[in-house]
């Protein structure tokens, strides 16, 4: 695919989620509202919902390095996991061209009673990689991951920097056209850290599109050009990443 026809394209998505225990002035249903930073509704058979994403669209192309911002819960995670197709929108259409990797969840797919290899294999089907590409990223993706022998045994015997460590290096042994990144992702020891801080600066540049969300201003305006501004699963403004960004530390100054 030529680096040009690489897009991601979100029209009128709406994603909803629907609670269904207790009274609706009930203490759970508040707190999954407050949680979440949605709207409360109703759905058309009269059902409490959480409205977390609400007519969305924007159209991003090649070359284009985006920032997500937002108090907590207004629908970052949402709006990068339809990106990703791990959530089907109640409404609307999104439409990607190009390979997408998603760095939301570094636990996605583990099989903890599975071995270090097993698992290399299982995130990169997950990650759309054949079997044949996994097994000739396996050696690369064990040595930059430091693990060793520990790749032959259970991932539960992994500590939780062990276990990062590995979905890290699985993630970055190939480039996509489309990167999707919750928050700035390091992992391991200091030693570990300044290793995967180049690769992961690497990867993004490789790559055709990023969309990133995060509180860290500082790498938003190092990587991003531009900026979402969302609240309440709504985006009420686009533009450059400074205009983005002063119009959210405004708002959170208020």
């Amino acid at each position: 695919m030529s680096t040009a026809d690489v897009e991601l394209v979100l029209e009128n998505v709406s994603v909803r989620f629907p609670v269904y225990s207790g009274s609706s002035q009930s203490l759970k249903k508040q707190l999954l509202f407050h949680g979440s930073g949605g709207r409360l509704g109703r759905d058309s058979h009269h059902r409490i919902i959480v409205e977390a994403l609400q007519n969305v669209s924007l159209s991003l192309q090649a070359g284009d390095r985006v920032a997500i911002v937002g108090a907590n819960g207004a629908g970052k995670t949402t709006l990068l996991r339809v990106m990703a197709g791990i959530y089907e929108p109640m409404a609307g259409i999104v439409r990607g061209r190009g390979r997408i990797s998603p760095m939301l969840e570094i636990g996605l797919g583990v099989d903890s009673e599975v071995s270090g290899y097993d698992n290399i294999r299982i995130r990169g089907l997950i990650l759309g990689l054949s079997t044949r590409e996994i097994e000739e990223r396996m050696e690369e993706i064990a040595q930059f991951s430091e693990l060793g022998n520990y790749l032959d045994i259970p991932v539960r015997t992994y500590s939780a920097g062990m276990l990062t460590r590995l979905m890290f290096s699985i993630a970055t042994s190939f480039t996509p056209e489309i990167l999707l990144m919750d928050e700035w992702i390091m992992a391991g020891d200091a030693a570990f850290q300044s290793r995967a801080q180049r690769r992961l600066e690497s990867f993004m540049e490789r790559t055709s599109i990023v969309v990133l969300a995060s509180h860290n201003r500082e790498v938003c305006r190092r990587w991003c050009s531009k900026g979402i501004l969302l609240e309440k699963g709504a985006i009420v403004r686009q533009g450059t990443i400074n205009d983005i960004l002063d119009a959210y530390e405004g708002k959170v100054g208020d």
